[in-house]
């Protein structure tokens, strides 16, 4: 079975209104006539058809966006090999530094579950319209300030102010619980 490498059809080609093609069309016929031969190499090299040929295609595509002047190699496959073997190995290379990252640093440390309070706090504020919810992780969980929060919202101080208190009054059923101003006014 032959390997097969797909171009990005006709990315960037259009019409200059002649019925001709802007890109040479000599660039179709050098890739029909070496992508089996590239991708072989690839593959043969790399063992991983895949990878052979998603590097191949990166490689013709860069070959036909500088088409004009490699066309004029003594050999244009040749640098999409080059090429294509390059990004082959970039690849390679970032795996294997991944691997040994993850080495140096262990796998990630397990982090358990949310709690039931995290679950009921998140539920909660979903509920909340969008503004109040806005309002009352910002200020509450980013530390931020009502004059900070009107500033990154765009909304007047006492704007902010009412989206707080009306969103702390609507949580507080959610979450069972009773505002602090409730308690004293009783």
């Amino acid at each position: 079975m032959q390997p097969a490498v797909v171009l990005a059809g006709d990315i960037g080609r259009s019409d200059n209104g002649e019925g001709t093609l802007d890109r040479d069309e000599g660039f179709e016929e050098f890739y029909r006539a070496t992508r089996h031969r590239v991708v072989t190499v690839l593959y043969a090299l790399g063992g991983d058809l895949y990878e052979a040929q998603d590097a191949a295609q990166e490689a013709y595509v860069r070959a036909w966006q500088r088409w004009q002047r490699i066309s004029e190699y003594d050999d244009p496959e040749a640098w999409v090999r080059v090429v294509s073997h390059r990004l082959l190995q970039n690849r390679w290379r970032k795996i294997r530094n991944g691997i040994t990252a993850h080495r140096r640093h262990g796998p990630a440390t397990a982090v358990g579950p949310p709690s039931e309070n995290t679950v009921a706090l998140v539920g909660a504020l979903r509920r909340l319209p969008r503004e109040q919810r806005e309002a009352i992780v910002l200020y509450h969980l980013a530390d931020l300030s009502v004059a900070d929060i009107a500033t990154q919202t765009g909304v007047p101080v006492g704007t902010v102010k009412a989206r707080l208190a009306r969103g702390r009054q609507a949580m507080a059923p959610l979450l069972g619980t009773t505002l602090p101003e409730e308690v004293s006014n009783a």
